[in-house]
């Protein structure tokens, strides 16, 4: 009786310092009794790292293209390759990352679970020293090591072990998949935006102008998009990314002007 009393009561300096944190939060972080997080993470990560990659390297590679070559037509056949390659480059590469996070997880999972059995000691030390750095004293932690030491509650320890000691959560089993799809897609759409005028206007330069005015407004579009969803400052996201496209294709262009190609 005297442990279940001290297990029900030592949590309490700890919740009411936390209760206390609470009230100092910006109003509107707690709404109705329910937090706000966003959750599409992952899946915002790879969109933008297609669309920044297929709103950039495509925009350059035509405007390069534009400045050596009179025809449009060499530069979307040119930029169409690319974007073909380029997506199935970015979307292998997104597979063989969300696959690396997978294996990398399952190994370290393998070595806490070996440890939490056969290195108790080093495990217990490890535990109780994250613990107080959470705030609560040797004896409130030590209940806890206690409770996780049960056989039924290993697979607890090691979960408490791969977030709070390897700072790891548990991979997506299929977010390789949906890394690739995602990157390789939105890298592929991104790209096709730059192309536009170059379909429909023959002469390159001309085209180019048009191309840039369209592109100036998906990457600015985009980079409020992406900065409202991440939560961070939103103009400053849109006027970051137009920036880096259009560095990115004035740099192409004046190179190509600098090894000019006669068709």
């Amino acid at each position: 009786h005297k442990l279940s009393l001290s297990l029900s009561f030592a949590p309490c300096k700890v919740w009411k310092s936390m209760s206390e944190r609470v009230q100092l939060l910006p109003t509107g972080v707690l709404e109705g009794d329910q937090e706000k997080h966003f959750s599409g993470g992952a899946l915002v990560q790879d969109i933008t790292l297609g669309m920044s990659d297929g709103l950039t390297v495509p925009f350059a590679l035509a405007a390069g293209l534009a400045g050596a070559l009179e025809s449009s037509r060499f530069v979307v056949l040119a930029c169409v390759a690319e974007l073909v390659a380029g997506s199935m480059s970015m979307g292998l590469g997104g597979w063989l990352s969300g696959r690396t996070e997978v294996e990398h997880y399952q190994k370290e999972r393998k070595v806490e679970e070996w440890e939490v059995i056969h290195k108790v000691d080093a495990e217990i030390r490890e535990t109780m020293d994250i613990l107080e750095e959470f705030g609560l004293d040797h004896k409130q932690a030590s209940l806890i090591v206690e409770n996780f030491r049960k056989p039924e509650n290993h697979d607890k320890w090691v979960d408490f072990m791969m977030r709070f000691e390897l700072d790891l959560t548990e991979p997506d089993p299929q977010q390789a998949i949906k890394s690739a799809l995602a990157i390789g897609m939105s890298y592929c759409f991104g790209g096709l935006i730059p192309l536009i005028p170059y379909v429909f206007i023959p002469v390159a330069k001309t085209a180019l102008i048009y191309s840039v005015f369209v592109t100036v407004l998906a990457l600015f579009v985009f980079g409020l998009a992406k900065g409202h969803l991440c939560g961070h400052n939103k103009w400053s996201s849109a006027f970051e990314t137009t920036f880096v496209g259009i560095a990115a294709a004035a740099s192409a262009y004046f190179i190509a002007q600098l090894v000019r190609i006669e068709p």
